[in-house]
Formats: C-alpha cells, sequence, structure tokens
C-alpha cells in the first residue's frame, strides 16, 4: 500500500502589523520628547520605536501638531487640578492661576517648548486661563485688555521657564565659563558702574527664583494703567 499522500504546507503569509493603541504612541511620544525633547519626535522616528509605520500612525492621529496636543491635553489633565478653593479677590485669583501653570510647567520644559509655538493649547489649561481672564476683566479692564494682560502673563511664564531651564542644561553640559560670564569680569566701572558693581553677584542674583515677585508687579502693572 503506497504512503498517504501529505497534505500541502500551510502558505506563509505576511499578515497584519501588530495593532497599535493610542496610549502605546502617547506613552513612546512622552519619552522622546523627555528624554530628548520635541523636535527629535517626528512621525518616521515614533513609528519606528512602536514597531509599525508612519501611515499606521496616521489612523490614530493626523499629524505631529494633533499629537503634541494629545501630550499636552494628558499631561495637563495628570498635572494641573483645579483647586477646591480659589481666592475671592480677583487680583489674588489671577496670581493664583497663573503661579498654578508655572509650577506644573516648571517641572516639565518641553510642554513650555510646545507652547511657546503660541498656537497650541490644551483644553485642560483653560479653566486656569478663563480665571486669569475673568479676574482681570473684573478688576476693571475691558475683555480685550484682559486677553492683552493674559497674553503678557503668559509671555512672562514662558519665557522664565525656557530661559530659566535652558541655562541649566548648558550648565550641565559645560562648565566652562559663559560669555556673560567672561565679559562681566573685565566690566568698565566707568562706563558700567551699576553692572560693574554687581558683576561679581550677578549669577547667582538672576538665578534667584522670583517668579512670583515678578508676576504679582506685572498684574498690578497692568491693573495700574488706563484701560
Amino acid at each position: 500500500m503506497g504512503a498517504m499522500p501529505q497534505p500541502p504546507a500551510p502558505r506563509k503569509t505576511t499578515g497584519r502589523p501588530a495593532r497599535i493603541s493610542r496610549t502605546e504612541i502617547l506613552r513612546t511620544a512622552l519619552r522622546i520628547v523627555t528624554d530628548e525633547g520635541v523636535a527629535r519626535l517626528t512621525m518616521r522616528r515614533l513609528a519606528s520605536e512602536v514597531g509599525s509605520t508612519p501611515m499606521a500612525l496616521y489612523h490614530h492621529v493626523r499629524d505631529k501638531e494633533e499629537l503634541l496636543l494629545l501630550l499636552l491635553d494628558d499631561y495637563a489633565a495628570q498635572h494641573l487640578h483645579r483647586p477646591s478653593t480659589a481666592p475671592t479677590e480677583p487680583r489674588e485669583r489671577v496670581i493664583a492661576a497663573a503661579t498654578a501653570i508655572h509650577e506644573v510647567l516648571a517641572d516639565c520644559p518641553w510642554v513650555v517648548e510646545v507652547l511657546t509655538a503660541d498656537d497650541l493649547m490644551s483644553k485642560s489649561a483653560l479653566w486656569f486661563v478663563e480665571q486669569i481672564v475673568d479676574g482681570l476683566t473684573a478688576c476693571g479692564l475691558t475683555l480685550e485688555s484682559a486677553v492683552h494682560g493674559y497674553r503678557a502673563i503668559w509671555y512672562y511664564t514662558a519665557g522664565e521657564i525656557v530661559i530659566r531651564t535652558t541655562a541649566a542644561h548648558r550648565r550641565a553640559a559645560d562648565d566652562r565659563p559663559t560669555y556673560r560670564e567672561r565679559v562681566f569680569t573685565d566690566l568698565d566701572p566707568d562706563e558700567l558702574p551699576r553692572l560693574a558693581e554687581v558683576s561679581d553677584r550677578w549669577a547667582p542674583l538672576t538665578a534667584q527664583d522670583i517668579y512670583v515677585h515678578g508676576l504679582t508687579a506685572l498684574v498690578n502693572g497692568l491693573l495700574a494703567r488706563p484701560d
């Protein structure tokens, strides 16, 4: 009796690529921007990290801008919490809301790098923006001037964090004297008497955290000027 014929070997198929989730995409994107900065996040790089293709990512996010918005919303939702009680005095409410934004963003500089594009806004942060704008109007500014006031507060907040963070990174990467330090060691007291007098204390003075002091002065100035 002859041998029974063997069934044909199953055909090998490439199959569909492994399914990826939005959670996995956001988690990987967050790691990239946290460790390396926003500039190093690309859809091609992200696809490679999650074992997929750029085309597959576009089923979850439209583009890099939307991806950054999702990261912002996720981060703000986790860290930027509305207080159980807020100051009743509108000027103090403005300062409290701006300080809350500053405290959260100062711990995550990549967020500021995204927000400084000025056209990306986290929905979770809008309540705090509302407190600032509403507080300024309650102090007597028109709505238009209150929006301008919020913008000035935001520029001060973002700028303070960006400059402080950039300086810290530079010091960590290079311990050589900075250009400013080299210049300040040889100031002409006849031409620049005040700077020469404070030159040896400039670095520690400018390193002090005076955000709230500056914010208070800024808010007072915004409310003191005619609307």
